[in-house]
This record gives C-alpha cells, structure tokens and sequence, in this order.
C-alpha cells in the first residue's frame, strides 16, 4: 500500500519564537512536511514559487511587505498553492479582504494545536478554513452595512435550487463530505455541484465562493 505524500508546509511570520512553535508544533504530525521559513513576506513569495509547497502558513502584519500583499503575489506566481493566514486580527475587514483576494483561509493564533493541524489538511484538499467566530463575525458586518450590495440576481438566477442549497453550505465552511451527508446525496455529486457553481459565478475558490454568499445575502446571520 502506498503511503500518502506529507502535506507539505511553508511558514511566513516575523516572529521568529512563534515560527520554532509552529515548526514543533507540527514535526509531531506524521502528515506534515516543513520545507521551509522565512521572516519576510518578500522572502515568502520566492520561497513560495521555488518550492511549490500545499500550504503556506501566513502572518498577516508583517513589516515590508505586509501579509495581504504577499498573498496576492504569491498566487499570481504560484497559483495553485493554498495560503492560510495566521494572524491575531480579529478584524472583519482583514477577514474579507485576504479571502477576496484568494486565501484559502483565516485562523487566529490561539487557535489549538488539532484545529491548526485539521485547519492545514483541509485548506491541502482545497477546502475552505474559516473558523467559526470569524464567519460569524462576517455575517454580523454584512447585516450591518447598508452599503453592501443587494442580491446579484443575474448570477445567482444561473444556479440550480440544489447548487443555491450547497452555496449555503460551503458559506457554513461545510467540507463536502458533510454537505453530502446533510443535504443526502453523494460526495462525488457535491464536488460537481461546487465546481458549476464557481463556473457559472466565476469565481475561483470555495472561499470566494463563500464570501459572494454573504455579500449577496445567500448565507444570513
């Protein structure tokens, strides 16, 4: 039997004691596979496009070149890798911004061990990490606003009622095993739900995804 390729990890945060915390933190999981660090969110993207790695571990201030703009370069350069920011803001807009732009995710740093290890392997399947205070919060600041656009009824009118229901889903952070086994149906018939949902809405990620959801009143508080 073949044994699984490690998911492997780059970290990108200034602070050099959380980077040997994260490393330790994750060298006691079989699954994972550190290949490199950096200091420097510059660093960080040529790290990111020398080393192709599943999943980036980024901080989200950083001096320099600060985490959000890292995060676009690193998928303009390297578009197939996954980046979770790791931060300790708490900030709705930080929240919305990073995942517009294309993370795959968004944890805060007290975060535990587990849900930082779980949060990886998911964001290294393609699905989206957000934690649940955080997509509260984001739900919270789209009732909030009366600035936010109303439904985009040319877009979401090309969905099926049942692509409509798995929108809502993924908006929850749902992975599609789940969303197969609430909605009763099979997981291999989820995954082409999602991908003519991206297609029809043109977006490129299940995060994206999840963000046009709440922004255009499909997922509520």
């Amino acid at each position: 039997m073949t044994t699984p390729q490690p998911v492997r990890v780059l970290l990108v945060d200034d602070h050099a004691l959380f980077r040997s915390g994260i490393r330790a933190l994750l060298q006691e999981y079989p699954d994972f596979e550190i290949v490199g660090e950096t200091a420097d969110g510059m660093e960080g993207v040529k790290r990111a496009k020398q080393l192709r790695p599943d999943v980036v571990l980024l901080d989200l201030n950083m001096p320099g070149v600060s985490g959000s703009d890292a995060l676009r370069l690193m998928l303009q350069d390297s578009g197939d890798v996954h980046v979770l920011m790791l931060t300790v803001s708490e900030d709705a807009d930080d929240l919305l911004d990073t995942l517009r732009a294309g993370a795959a995710g968004y944890l805060l740093k007290n975060i535990e061990a587990d849900t930082l290890a779980n949060a990886i392997r998911m964001a290294a399947r393609g699905e989206p990490v957000i934690s649940q205070p955080m997509m509260s919060k984001l739900l919270a600041v789209h009732n909030e606003r009366s600035s936010t656009p109303a439904a985009d009824t040319a877009a979401l009118g090309k969905l099926t009622p049942r692509e409509r229901d798995i929108l809502v889903c993924v908006a929850k952070g749902l992975s599609n095993k789940h969303i197969a086994r609430d909605l009763e149906v099979a997981e291999s018939t989820v995954k082409i739900h999602v991908q003519s949902i991206l297609k029809k809405l043109q977006l490129n990620s299940r995060v994206q995804a999840a963000v046009f959801a709440v922004e255009h009143g499909v997922a509520r508080p």
